[in-house]
């Protein structure tokens, strides 16, 4: 394996994890470049994701943003259709093309419009927060990724949490969702090629850093700047590999 691909796997995982983001949608576009076969790719993001994502978890937790009330109804929900989503095969092409092109909306609205103060922040509807937690479910167990990088911008679109807020809530989002999506995809039979340790231990090393910089160091709008970029990042590399 390529040099070039651990030192990018190392700031993908940088990147994603400084803004609660375990990195799958990174992983499988960085993946697909290298020429990894889809069966190996979708397992193999989801393992990166649980590392790094609770990695980011962790360090925001402990800097005081994580609200279980908001989180609680999104992974009710999204768990059991994160699992039904695994055990479905989808054809690797569209859905690459399908997500690169969502995830076009988001950076849209990171750039043009302000954050969120949060003396403006909503209160969570229960009932739509099921229903958005069992959408980006599925969509997370079909694609192979944690859900973290669709349900961040929902949270900021619907003015329920802040930047921070948002990276926590999404962190661990992210992990209890890619652990339903791998039991659904071993329920299938999928293979785990055991060079995916060694990157799961490059990415925990980035995720660790970027968590520690995302979570204590970076502020909102350099928050918003970067998790832009990624969005971008990842949305062009799903669409042109």
């Amino acid at each position: 394996m390529s040099i070039s691909f651990f030192i990018l796997l190392f700031i993908v995982a940088l990147l994603y994890a400084s803004v609660g983001h375990g990195g799958a949608s990174g992983y499988l576009a960085l993946m697909a470049i290298y020429g990894f076969a889809p069966d190996i790719m979708k397992p193999s993001a989801l393992i990166l994701n649980l590392f790094v994502s609770l990695t980011s978890f962790i360090m925001f937790y402990k800097g005081g943003h994580f609200k279980w009330k908001l989180f609680l109804p999104f992974a009710l929900a999204s768990i059991p259709f994160s699992f039904l989503g695994g055990t479905i095969s989808l054809d690797a092409v569209i859905y690459k093309k399908v997500l690169g092109i969502l995830l076009l909306l988001p950076v849209v609205r990171f750039f043009l419009y302000p954050n969120t103060a949060d003396a403006n922040l909503k209160s969570n509807n229960f009932i739509l927060s099921l229903l958005i937690g069992a959408i980006i479910g599925f969509l997370s167990g079909l694609i192979g990724i944690g859900g973290g990088i669709i349900l961040s911008p929902v949270l900021l679109l619907l003015n329920w949490s802040n930047q921070k807020q948002t990276a926590a809530i999404s962190a661990l989002f992210i992990f209890v969702n890619s652990i339903a999506g791998l039991v659904g995809q071993i329920s299938k039979g999928i293979h785990i090629e055991t060079s995916v340790y060694t990157f799961a231990a490059i990415a925990f090393v980035g995720g660790l850093l970027g968590a520690w910089l995302g979570s204590l160091k970076f502020n909102q709008n350099i928050l918003k700047f970067t998790l832009a970029i990624v969005l971008l990042m990842a949305s062009v590399k799903l669409i042109l590999t």
